[in-house]
């Protein structure tokens, strides 16, 4: 029992009662149709007993203040380790998080900067430190034996005030009241008091033993006040420590001189004596000095400064924010992009849209007039002018204004209403002018730290650009950074929890990512996979991770690596259970548990359990059919072939993150699939260029003006819409559900309101919406639950009490169709409904659109807010499908020539749904529909028409077309990294495909 974790009666959800042993320490993975009860066994049973024991493990005291888990439905669960669950979806949406931060990494290079970062003078660049009496020694020394010097400090400290920045940066302090005008005093009275005061620090010193100032190269002895009738006090003066000859035996009164002088003064000077007199037998005044601090100051300007500590290298701290962003990056200015919005455009042309208006033209004449003088081409598009040549004419140089002085002197003119309306077109969200997107205030971007890898600044990286490197770029960069003997005793184990953590991301396949990438931004597999680096950095054992679909948009080229991370998470002592659907991990795993045979109440069976060769030999198992090739995805005999040019969809230059210029064709009435590597660019192309772009074109309006993402495009006009079908939420409500999304609900309430004992109560298809007023629950409004706000508690949902979590009023469910009330029908599954709706072709045919995309097992009233994302991807999908075949004539028309968008479709699918995927494509495409899929599985892959695979690599690497062609085409491309294990699976299946695979409609 103590080898393995022991489930007897499991009955969560679907579950059929099964009996289950997952051996520890090893790496199991479940597998199974989509919907056949794999994460209920996972998450819902496994993992959700795992929480509630370590729940029940804590004190009352600390319980009322967490979430009340429910048992799961389940006789039995022995053997169980400490679980930990690493979902795929990337609940972040903190604007103020990054990689960096979410992976701890950032809190160890803040302690690391704080303490071995060398530290510049935000004014002259000079090094800002502290002088030690070991290095004044060490300086004294290295002037010579012989050298003769005197040893000085001064009788009033110098006092610098401190400079502005210092003071901003500590937000405790209290801003100076300004000081009063002080009364007019005689010149007399001000030397009378100078005169006290040097007299009680003269007395005082004098008490202590010093008797000797020196001013000028002069020494005066002060035994009585009358020996000072000779030293000017209007000038320095200095007490005479000592007088020395630089040699090894006087080290020790070398650094006596400074300690007293850093006691006395704060500071300590060495003046170098010349042997030989002046020739007037006075000595010379100017002297070669050498002065040491106790004071963190500048040594060039000698400004002082606040020694780093960790909280100013947080942007979430208003100790280290920059002052005018608060931290975020940017604010709310005038926006480049508004006052550019065509880079394409040149100076000529007019691309500085706000001195196109008439009133603003003689700027440009301006502009003209001295780009001209200084060589700034007019006849060149934006985007290609040099960095310098786009900051002159932002900037500006002498009497011409530039953009920024343009809009300040508008900013003087506010009172006009015209002139706030003219500057409210051209405001946006732009970066931070002070920090320039950095997020630290100027002293923390001061502080640096030199690597091996540093580039061409031979001052190393400050902590914001350290964090604007690839994952990749920072392993070298601190991989090589080399650490002083002092240095290594204080940060030798911050340095290796960097390495390791960076090491352990860039296994997992991000190393395209940089550190201060917001993880509001990551998709869910790269938000699972930085969980997974996480976890292994901390180098857990004997504890149960729970993983679902770790594979999700990873390359089949990197999927070697997440195996080796497993394996490694297996091998420190832990056991891994793992919800998948790639043939290359569920081939890796040490045990494998098949459920089936279907989905929802056809599933929740244990088909088979044992290692992956006895999967394959079990002839109840769907999974162990397609891994031993007696099932396969067919590959098309023929593929549909690219029709003229008018037919296909150009555009020239994209630009957006890493695309550089890109000229993409994709060719319409196809199934075409974007492939690549991770962060290679195929969502920025398809999301932010193509479907912005295109979306523009078409008229629509959200989501900003594209024009600077693209020089130019052409064959938009084919389409008459283009649609995203991505994998966000249907709806954010419990109301929301595949039903209403699909409008088969609208046929069922109408099914209903015909009955002849609704009629004789006149209810109308309305009364049965738990949406409007009517029939639905009164108190919960149709919601099913009712939420109790517990203020500083988590809130807590609860059956309504009044319709017992049916939505609807008593007399409502009265109302019957086959014995069945509309509750009755709303839980049932998609292929149940398909049977009792028998005779009803307005709801099967939308019901059977569902089925036929595998959502089969899928409730009917199913909540959207607990559907998958690559569930909700596929409903999304069902509805444009259903939209296909139920049009007619001039709407037949407008749902023809339409672009469907798909991001990664076969999020959560099995291989039997994956063919039924494709036959849903197939009939979009039928219906005169055009499909650019964002696809990592090669059984889709293989499936496409055209495919259009980038890269080379990830990050910046990445941004360029590798292949262009058929899947036979890619396959035969050395360069590419896709088309190496297409060629794999091209070769593996084309025999067995033989019969299957002549039907396959082109």
């Amino acid at each position: 029992m103590t080898d393995q974790i022991v489930i007897r009666g499991a009955r969560t959800h679907n579950l059929k009662n099964i009996d289950v042993d997952i051996p520890h320490g090893k790496l199991t993975v479940v597998s199974g149709v989509s919907g056949s009860g794999k994460s209920s066994l996972a998450f819902d049973t496994v993992y959700a007993e795992g929480q509630r024991r370590y729940v029940e493990s804590l004190s009352a005291y600390a319980r009322q203040f967490l979430e009340r888990i429910e048992k799961p439905d389940v006789d039995l669960i022995d053997g169980l380790a400490p679980a930990i669950a690493i979902k795929q979806k990337n609940s972040t949406r903190n604007p103020r998080s990054t990689v960096a931060t979410a992976t701890e990494i950032y809190d160890y290079m803040r302690l690391l900067w704080a303490r071995c970062g060398v530290v510049h003078c935000i004014v002259c660049d000079g090094i800002v430190k502290r002088d030690t009496v070991d290095e004044i020694a060490a300086a004294v020394l290295a002037l010579g034996e012989g050298t003769r010097l005197h040893a000085l400090f001064p009788v009033t400290p110098v006092t610098r005030p401190a400079p502005a920045a210092e003071t901003a940066a500590d937000p405790e302090a209290k801003p100076a009241r300004p000081k009063k005008a002080a009364k007019k005093t005689t010149k007399k009275a001000a030397e009378s008091l100078l005169t006290e005061e040097l007299k009680e620090r003269l007395s005082d010193l004098r008490k202590r033993g010093f008797n000797r100032l020196y001013q000028n190269g002069i020494i005066y002895e002060f035994s009585t006040p009358e020996s000072l009738l000779e030293v000017n006090f209007a000038l320095p003066v200095f007490i005479l420590v000592d007088r020395i000859v630089v040699s090894a035996e006087n080290r020790a009164r070398i650094v006596d001189a400074a300690e007293i002088g850093y006691r006395e003064a704060n500071e300590i000077l060495f003046e170098i004596v010349p042997r030989d007199p002046a020739p007037d037998g006075r000595q010379e005044p100017d002297r070669e000095r050498l002065r040491f601090s106790s004071a963190f100051e500048c040594k060039n300007c000698h400004r002082i400064y606040r020694e780093p500590e960790p909280r100013l290298f947080s942007f979430n701290n208003p100790f280290g924010a920059c002052p005018r962003c608060q931290g975020f990056g940017n604010t709310i200015d005038f926006d480049l992009d508004l006052i550019i919005p065509d880079k394409s455009k040149t100076l000529d042309d007019g691309a500085i849209d706000p001195w196109n208006r008439p009133k603003y033209r003689t700027y440009f004449t301006e502009l003209k007039k001295t780009a001209k003088a200084h060589g700034i081409p007019m006849d060149v598009p934006w985007y290609d002018l040099t960095l310098d040549q786009q900051t002159f004419v932002l900037d500006g140089y002498g009497s011409f204004l530039g953009v920024h002085g343009f809009f300040e002197s508008l900013e003087r003119k506010k009172y006009k209403l015209h002139v706030r309306v003219m500057l409210s077109k051209y405001r946006g969200y732009a970066l931070c002018p002070e920090c320039k997107g950095q997020r630290l205030r100027a002293e923390a971007r001061a502080v640096r730290i030199a690597g091996k890898s540093a580039g061409r600044d031979s001052r190393g990286h400050n902590i914001c650009e350290a964090a604007a490197l690839t994952i990749r770029t920072a392993n070298e960069f601190f991989q090589g950074i080399e650490l002083s003997p002092m240095h290594q005793e204080i940060a030798g184990s911050i340095l290796t929890e960097i390495q390791q953590r960076l090491h352990f991301l860039d296994a997992v396949g991000l190393d395209y990512l940089t550190l201060d990438r917001l993880a509001s931004t990551l998709s869910g597999g790269e938000s699972q996979r930085i969980q997974l680096a996480t976890s292994l950095g901390s180098r857990l054992v004997g504890a149960l991770y729970v993983l679902d679909e770790p594979s999700i948009g990873l390359h089949t080229r990197d999927t070697a690596k997440l195996i080796r991370i497993l394996e490694n998470l297996r091998d420190l002592g832990n056991t891994i259970l793992v919800v998948e659907h790639d043939p290359d991990v569920i081939r890796s795993a040490d045990h494998l548990l098949d459920l089936g045979p279907g989905a929802g109440e056809f599933g929740g069976k244990l088909l088979a359990s044992g290692t992956v060769a006895e999967v394959e030999r079990d002839p109840e198992s769907i999974t162990g059919k397609y891994l031993s090739g007696q099932l396969t995805i067919p590959i098309p005999t023929r593929r549909r072939e690219t029709g003229a040019a008018k037919d296909w969809i150009r555009v020239r230059g994209a630009r957006a993150h890493n695309l550089r210029g890109l000229d993409v064709e994709i060719p319409l009435g196809m199934l075409v699939c974007i492939t690549g590597v991770s962060g290679s660019g195929k969502s920025t192309l398809v999301h932010e260029v193509l479907y912005r772009v295109i979306s523009h074109q078409l008229g629509k309006t959200e989501g900003g003006d594209p024009t600077n993402l693209y020089r130019e495009i052409k064959g938009a006009d084919r389409l008459n819409d283009i649609v995203l079908v991505d994998q966000a939420p249907i709806g954010r409500t419990p109301r929301s559900n595949p039903v209403t999304y699909i409008k088969a609900f609208d046929a069922i309430r109408e099914l209903f309101a015909a009955q002849p004992e609704a009629q004789r109560r006149s209810y109308a298809a309305g009364h049965f919406s738990f949406n409007v007023p009517g029939g639905r629950c009164d108190v919960c409004e149709g919601d099913g639950t009712v939420t109790v706000e517990m203020q500083f508690l988590a809130d807590v949902e609860l059956p309504c009490e009044e319709c017992g979590g049916t939505r609807y009023k008593a007399s409502t469910l009265e109302i019957r169709y086959k014995g069945k009330n509309i509750h009755e029908v709303l839980g049932m599954t998609v292929k149940e409904a398909l049977r009792f709706f028998a005779g009803q072709p307005k709801i099967v045919e939308k019901l059977a659109v569902l089925d036929e995309t595998g959502l089969g097992y899928v409730r009917l009233g199913q909540s959207a807010t607990t559907l998958s994302g690559g569930e909700a991807q596929r409903v999304k999908l069902a509805a444009h499908l259903a939209s296909v075949r139920g049009s007619n004539g001039s709407d037949a028309k407008k749902q023809s020539r339409v672009l469907y968008i798909l991001d990664e479709p076969t999020t959560g699918l099995h291989f039997d749904d994956v063919s039924k995927l494709l036959t849903a494509f197939r009939k979009l495409i039928d219906g005169g529909g055009s499909l650019v899929v964002i696809e990592h599985n090669l059984d889709v892959i293989k499936s496409a028409d055209w495919v259009i695979d980038l890269g080379p690599e990830g990050g910046s690497a990445g941004g360029q077309i590798v292949a262009v062609g058929t899947p036979e085409q890619i396959a035969a491309n050395e360069l590419s990294h896709t088309g190496y294990w297409l060629a794999k699976v091209l070769a593996a299946r084309r025999e067995p495909a033989s019969e299957l695979a002549n039907e396959t409609v082109a």
